[in-house]
């Protein structure tokens, strides 16, 4: 699909081309990386052909660093909990991360183009290879460490990845498949220990040079690949390009996250979705910020209060279900002296839980929407009023629409699909495919418009209020679930014949997986509630475990339509119409 980026300022959302090339102009080191492009977000230079987030970024920060012009907070800093840390400078994660991208290139002789899969925990090698990837040109493939066998399995022949970077927790899953993947040639392990088979990461790039230098990259080369689910079919590949994340918050008016060099933002999202790219990389590093991380291998709410507490985190990013669950404690024996923002996404918060938190700290929730495709689609800035309930107002180069099925405009306080105009320029900030399905990338259009699948409305004053999915998709605690998934899963499971999965309401993390399920024929079980938990293990064991059914209910049939298509919309608003 050919892409046409254009500047589109929060006023007209357009902006001329000029025929100039801006990498011809001299640059001036200005206070501050995100400054330096005040030009183009004026509309006085045109968007850059060629773009790298590590080179025009980091090293610009790098450089600052050098000059004095930046405050000593780290860039990178992170804990595990148990007394172990690690602090970055932007200068200590440059010259880290050059060194891995000479054991990719020269070691391990992967190419600009090229794709990695990388699933570890929120650990500092993830962020290492990040940025690695970034500066050779390679297309980085994060995934969330819960996944199988089946799941790495699909994920490395659907994307022809040449690598793979894990750890002792799933190696062996991956050395059980790694036989029926061709294009796999190397495997890096983060590991105290060796493994055979495998190169051991650490020593791997220790031992090579820091001097690398930055490819050349255009502002539409491929950047990262995020495997999103569908409400059919296995995952799709939501492909984005350097524009789309690097470059996008150089011109977003600080659309959702208003920081400084000074500011210390704490991410809380597996490294698997796209929320940690965006909040824990490409945002507030653009403005200098420091991203600091704990490596949480469980989320509790002691653990988060007492790091709030102990540590100066200012911005605090979670899913409603964070909040949710924190919200329950007493909050007597904490004090949180440094913290200022709290931001909310990946599912909406209730009301009465911005409410809680509120009357606890003192601070607003300010609510993001997003999606793995677009990125921020709407937000509650810094300067907004926080309408509880609401997701904002739409970010800064998309125009945002409420639409009805022939893709027109409807009046606010109308019910409809949420979209977003994608004709005749295509904004940046879009993903630039799904990777191999031309079909859905089509698909996913109607007239002028992108569409979320989602349902919502707009109100008089420009906020956008979410309804519900106008898919299948199923939303818990922030993880997106398609059905057919879980629904794969459980038919390869002797008992059952026949079923169908939902969402179903949840007090804590907003819904949660419900499957309906019809027995095989000639299959007899006195006990019930015995067969339920049965299944949820073996949807464990078969798909990553965040995707089993909590909730289990045994019917004769299932709802069809005529033509023996299963209505979950109609269990859905069953379970929903409950509450």
């Amino acid at each position: 699909m050919k892409i046409l980026f254009k500047l589109q300022t929060l006023k007209s959302l357009s902006l001329k081309f000029h025929h100039r090339v801006f990498h011809e102009h001299p640059r001036l080191l200005a206070s501050d990386v995100y400054s330096q492009y005040e030009s183009v977000r004026r509309g006085q230079q045109e968007i850059p052909k060629y773009f790298n987030f590590a080179s025009d970024v980091l090293d610009k920060w790098s450089e600052i660093e050098k000059t004095g012009k930046r405050p000593s907070n780290p860039a990178y800093w992170w804990i595990d909990g148990k007394g172990e840390e690690v602090k970055w400078s932007f200068e200590e994660l440059g010259f880290l991360s050059r060194k891995v991208a000479n054991a990719l290139t020269k070691v391990c002789r992967i190419q600009k183009g090229d794709r990695i899969i990388v699933i570890l925990p929120r650990i500092p090698e993830w962020w290492l290879m990040n940025v690695a990837c970034m500066r050779t040109g390679i297309v980085f493939i994060p995934g969330i460490s819960q996944l199988t066998a089946k799941d790495i399995l699909y994920r490395l022949q659907a994307s022809k990845a040449t690598c793979i970077v894990t750890n002792d927790t799933l190696a062996p899953a991956v050395d059980s498949v790694a036989s029926e993947c061709q294009f796999l040639k190397n495997k890096l392990i983060v590991s105290k220990g060796s493994r055979e088979g495998w190169l051991n990461f650490t020593d791997l790039y220790r031992n090579q040079s820091d001097d690398h230098s930055c490819v050349k990259t255009s502002i539409q080369d491929p950047i990262c690949i995020f495997f999103t689910s569908g409400t059919t079919g296995s995952p799709k590949m939501a492909e984005h390009s350097q524009g789309s994340l690097g470059f996008r918050p150089l011109l977003s008016e600080r659309y959702w996250l208003d920081m400084t060099p000074s500011n210390i933002i704490w991410n809380t999202a597996d490294t698997g979705w796209i929320v940690t790219s965006v909040a824990s990389v490409f945002d507030p590093w653009v403005f200098g910020s420091c991203v600091f991380i704990h490596r949480l291998p469980q989320i509790e709410s002691s653990t988060i209060l007492n790091t709030l507490s102990r540590y100066p985190v200012d911005t605090l990013f979670g899913a409603p279900t964070l909040f949710r669950m924190l919200v329950q404690n007493d909050f007597s024996s904490y004090k949180f002296r440094n913290l200022k923002r709290c931001v909310s996404g990946g599912e909406p918060i209730n009301p009465e839980v911005m409410e809680q938190w509120k009357s606890k700290t003192g601070l607003d929730i300010r609510e993001i929407y997003g999606q793995t495709e677009m990125g921020i689609i709407c937000s509650v800035s810094e300067a907004m009023k926080v309408k509880p309930g609401s997701m904002g107002k739409a970010a800064a180069l998309y125009d945002v629409q409420i639409i009805d099925k022939n893709a027109n405009i409807l009046h606010p306080g109308q019910e409809g699909e949420i979209a977003i105009r994608s004709k005749p320029i295509r904004p940046l900030g879009f993903f630039s495919k799904y990777v191999d399905n031309p079909k859905k990338t089509a698909e996913s259009e109607r007239g002028d418009f992108y569409l979320t699948g989602d349902k919502g409305t707009v109100d008089e004053d420009g906020y956008f209020w979410f309804i519900g999915r106008d898919d299948d998709i199923i939303i818990s605690a922030g993880y997106r679930i398609g059905p057919f998934e879980v629904e794969s899963a459980l038919i390869e499971h002797p008992a059952v014949a026949e079923t169908a999965v939902v969402s179903s309401p949840d007090p804590l993390r907003g819904e949660v997986v419900k499957a309906f399920v019809v027995l095989s024929s000639g299959f007899t079980c006195n006990d019930l509630e015995s067969l339920a938990r049965e299944l949820q293990e073996h949807v464990k064991k078969t798909t990553a475990p965040y995707k089993y059914p909590r909730k289990v209910e045994f019917v004769q049939q299932l709802p069809k339509t005529v033509t023996g298509k299963i209505k979950r919309n109609e269990l859905r608003d069953k379970e929903w119409k409950r509450v």
